[in-house]
């Protein structure tokens, strides 16, 4: 049942109320210790039937297909499933035949066997000289038909034997062949090198056009560049690996993504196979190496070679550690070298990578080089360089930072109208190669980002904020002037303490009343509206407290039983820990787990607000450690002293005094760090400075 509820994506107890509200629901298959086993077959088809879940029902079929793939690892090492499918979709793609999967009256020994000697027959016959398939399918036997089966499930799922494969290998964390994703990028920088590498352009004309990997891995990137391409009768894929399982399993991907068995060679090593083209595209990732191994100098020399593959129109994207392709240098080798990299006119864009680019390697920071071996005359002598390693890589930066490369590599440098990246600037290289190791990251934010309104209305936003503290400043000596200084007149109490009361005690006597929170649907809340919503968030001070409001007719049409605050209510909240708020203002709405305590003004020896709020504040005994699952004790257990009414008088009074007092001063300390942020700001991007006098 939690398969289940991942199959949908719903949390598990939904498939116990699915279970006991709907009679339709598939009824367990068997029971292993104890647990119902379902048929994954018959719970897709009434996901899908039903319309329940949140899963798309393409996506629910190859999910069952994978959960039988997975379950099979109690037989199959998890390598034997993803070569073993992964060569049987390659069969069938190379056949242009369905599996021979069908049931059969005899046994199921005897069908399984039939089943596989038709499936090797064919194999032996399709991949004569063993490029594809023929080794992972001889390293098992009839056992395997189950298999064949599920690759079926998988290709009828995903439409196509390139689809069902994509799925497959989205599976490989899964079947624990962490070393099949070591290497993998986010989305968001593979759809960044994608539209760098513009393969679909260059195969709309119908002229051929050849994509190439030295350091292919399982082919992940040459997947994402052909991913876009609809037509690939004319393209050409060459790639290299030296592990023999990871370049098979990039020969199947590149066949089974549309290649020509033709116009396709990966070889097992470093060195491409160039008879059959030259590469119009590479994109490749240098192998990774960890810290302690790791050299700058190798690195520029794999830049080096990769560069040198390049012919007239080609380019390369080339991902690789920062410390090299980035960084400052400190040898003089690793400088010279960059530094002919750079004045070889062969460097067209470097940009500096945010962390995590490779989930999987998270400490590893990364840059990209794009090389162009005939750039256009307009950015010869210039390299174009773009920092966006402070922010995150979201899709709609990537499309951004496309656009400005695919510009400058189309338009190049112009001075008169000034092409204005949005990320990074356009640099000579005589000025890098003067600098010789220094860092290869933009000497000063886009042009665009200077011109933009928030640069240019800098000066005038910090006036605005010092004429703010200014005001504040009079306000508050014109309060100290009126009030005198701060004397909160306290002395030291002789004689019998006052009598100590708990919560739970004044609620009984009726001074205290508690009110409970509200469950509110996050979609019904806004930034803006008539109602403030006070929830654990505003109270322990997570979030403004005017950050979250629901507006009036929201209010009146789904929540017909919710009640406003009143004017000093006190809303508090113990989860994640105590926060307690008073409203002067009232008409808020409190979100549960908050609550309300709401003080009988009216009662004997009434309370105020505000001293209730300090007491309860200040209670003995109410923390809890981090991994508590609950507060050490019930709000109602806090004990607090019952103050005489005089001494609540004085103590109120001196309250508001303390809370005036703390609002001037905010005023200033606010308008201060306004001012001093902009400040910051512009000094370190260059756009301000500060006056002389």
């Amino acid at each position: 049942m939690s398969e289940i509820a991942t199959l949908a994506g719903v949390k598990r107890p939904v498939v116990s109320t699915w279970r006991r509200r709907y009679p339709d629901f598939p009824a367990p298959a068997v029971e292993n210790a104890g647990r119902p086993l379902f048929d994954g077959g018959e719970v897709a088809q009434w996901l899908i039937s039903s319309g329940l879940g949140n899963t798309e029902p393409a996506e629910l079929r190859s999910e069952v297909a994978l959960f039988g793939i997975v379950a099979l690892t109690d037989r199959f090492t998890a390598w034997q499933l993803i070569e073993v499918v992964g060569s049987l979709l390659c069969l069938r793609k190379l056949d242009a035949r369905p599996l021979a999967a069908a049931d059969s009256p005899a046994g199921v020994a005897a069908d399984d066997q039939a089943v596989w000697s038709a499936v090797m027959r064919r194999a032996e016959r399709m991949d004569a000289e063993d490029e594809f398939i023929l080794t992972e399918l001889r390293s098992v036997d009839a056992a395997a038909a189950p298999l064949a089966r599920l690759a079926e499930d998988l290709v009828e799922a995903a439409y196509s034997e390139h689809g069902a494969y994509e799925w497959l290998l989205s599976s490989r964390v899964r079947l624990g062949l962490d070393a099949l994703a070591a290497d993998a990028v986010v989305p968001e920088l593979a759809a960044l090198l994608s539209q760098l590498a513009d393969v679909p352009s260059r195969l709309e004309g119908g002229e051929p056009a050849t994509v190439a990997d030295p350091h292919a891995r399982t082919g992940d990137l040459l997947a994402t560049i052909l991913r876009d391409a609809e037509n690939r009768e004319g393209l050409t894929a060459l790639a290299a690996d030296p592990d023999v399982r990871f370049a098979r399993i990039a020969r199947r991907r590149l066949l089974l993504a549309g290649v020509d068995e033709l116009a396709l060679d990966v070889q097992i090593g470093h060195e491409l196979e160039e008879r059959l083209a030259d590469p119009d595209v590479i994109v490749t990732q240098l192998p990774y190496r960890p810290g302690e191994n790791r050299t700058v100098q190798a690195a520029l020399e794999g830049v080096e070679r990769i560069a040198d593959l390049l012919g007239p129109g080609a380019i390369a994207l080339v991902l690789g550690p920062a410390d090299a392709l980035v960084d400052a240098l400190r040898g003089t080798e690793e400088s010279r070298l960059r530094s002919a990299l750079l004045r070889g006119n062969v460097v067209e864009a470097v940009i500096a990578l945010p962390g995590g680019a490779l989930p999987y390697r998270p400490g590893y920071r990364t840059a990209l080089w794009v090389l162009n071996r005939s750039p256009i005359p307009a950015a010869e002598g210039k390299v174009l360089l773009a920092d966006i390693s402070a922010e995150p890589l979201t899709e709609s930066v990537g499309r951004r930072l496309a656009d400005d490369i695919l510009l400058w590599r189309a338009e190049g440098f112009r001075a008169i109208d000034g092409h204005d990246p949005r990320y990074g600037r356009a640099v000579d290289v005589a000025v890098l190669d003067r600098a010789f190791g220094g860092p290869l990251t933009p000497p000063a934010p886009p042009a665009s980002a200077l011109l933009s309104r928030t640069v240019s209305e800098r000066p005038a936003l910090i006036a605005e904020a010092e004429a703010h503290l200014e005001r504040a400043v009079v306000r508050a000596r014109l309060y100290e002037d009126e009030r005198g200084a701060y004397r909160g007149r306290v002395l030291r109490r002789i004689g019998r303490m006052p009598k100590r009361t708990t919560l739970g005690a004044l609620i009984a006597e009726g001074r205290v009343t508690k009110l409970r929170g509200y469950r509110l649907a996050e979609e019904h809340l806004t930034v803006e509206g008539h109602h403030r919503v006070l929830g654990p968030e505003e109270v322990t001070g997570q979030s403004p407290v005017d950050s979250r409001a629901m507006d009036r007719l929201v209010l009146a049409s789904a929540y017909d039983r919710v009640a406003l605050t009143e004017p000093g209510d006190i809303v508090y909240t113990l989860a994640p820990r105590l926060g307690i708020f008073v409203d002067h203002e009232g008409f808020s709405i409190v979100a549960f787990p908050a609550r309300i305590l709401r003080v009988n003004r009216d009662g004997e020896r009434p309370l105020t607000p505000r001293v209730l709020a300090a007491l309860l504040g200040a209670a003995r005994n109410t923390g809890r450690s981090p991994s508590a699952v609950r507060a050490a004790r019930r709000i109602e257990g806090y004990q607090l002293p019952d103050l005489e009414p005089d001494d609540m008088e004085r103590f109120d009074a001196l309250l508001v005094e303390t809370e005036q007092r703390e609002r001037l001063l905010r005023a200033q300390a606010e308008a201060l760090a306004e001012a001093r942020r902009l400040t910051v700001a512009g000094v370190s991007d260059g756009t301000l400075t500060l006056d002389r006098r």
